[in-house]
């Protein structure tokens, strides 16, 4: 999935908060100019207040409390989705025309790419064929009714295109209020659950996190600036 060694992916890290009108106006202003020649592709890195984002395919009964916190109309593929302080979300503006045009290749590449970054981490992060995201196992607590191991979700997957230029990306739970998303069933998947490093019981900052997500970037997309 990496693009051209020559060019390098603007790799951009706001501070403090980030309200989600503000992140969506900054993606649909970079992809524009992406698209059309204008810019460099990107990776925006920032930090929500408490809030819901709905998907093309999000299910009215999925939302559980709407009073909660703020719902967004995200745009992005998937259903209903939280985003809050102690998580990081990364939305990522490539240029599928200059690397390889394969929606799910590319999908698989974020999915690689967050593994990678848990792996550094002692956290064994998988895939699954039916459920996007990453996923990790709880062999501690009582498996299913069909006797499967319990899963959480340890990170989440939305994207858009246009003219083969995405957008939207990626949700790393760091440590956020895992309560916060009872108000929601997450992508719409139920029967598992979501956890986080925290919750594992790995005690870093975004900091940190943000230093291996950047150096496993480069190694599935190439190099940043």
């Amino acid at each position: 999935m990496a693009g051209d060694r020559e060019t390098r992916v603007e790799w951009i890290q706001r501070d403090g908060l980030t309200d989600y009108p503000t992140a969506l106006a900054l993606m649909e202003e970079r992809v524009s100019a992406i698209a059309e020649g204008r810019a460099s592709e990107a990776v925006l890195l920032v930090e929500h207040p408490p809030l819901y984002t709905a998907g093309t395919r999000a299910k009215a009964q999925d939302l559980v409390d709407a009073a909660r916190f703020p719902v967004f109309d995200a745009g992005r593929g998937g259903e209903y989705t939280y985003h809050g302080p102690g998580q990081r979300v990364a939305y990522v503006m490539l240029d599928l025309r200059r690397r390889r045009q394969d929606i799910r290749a590319f999908v698989a590449a974020l999915e690689a790419w967050i593994i990678g970054t848990l792996s550094d981490f002692q956290v064994k992060g998988e895939r699954r064929e039916d459920r996007v995201g990453v996923w990790v196992r709880r062999p501690e607590r009582a498996p299913g009714p069909d006797g499967e191991t319990a899963e959480d979700k340890i990170a989440a997957i939305g994207i858009r295109l246009r003219r083969w230029v995405t957008f939207h990306g990626i949700a790393l739970n760091v440590d956020p209020d895992l309560g916060h998303f009872a108000g929601i069933v997450p992508c719409g998947i139920r029967g598992h659950g979501v956890t986080s490093l925290a919750d594992l019981g790995i005690l870093v900052s975004l900091p940190e996190v943000d230093t291996v997500l950047r150096r496993r970037f480069e190694a599935v997309f190439g190099p940043t600036a």
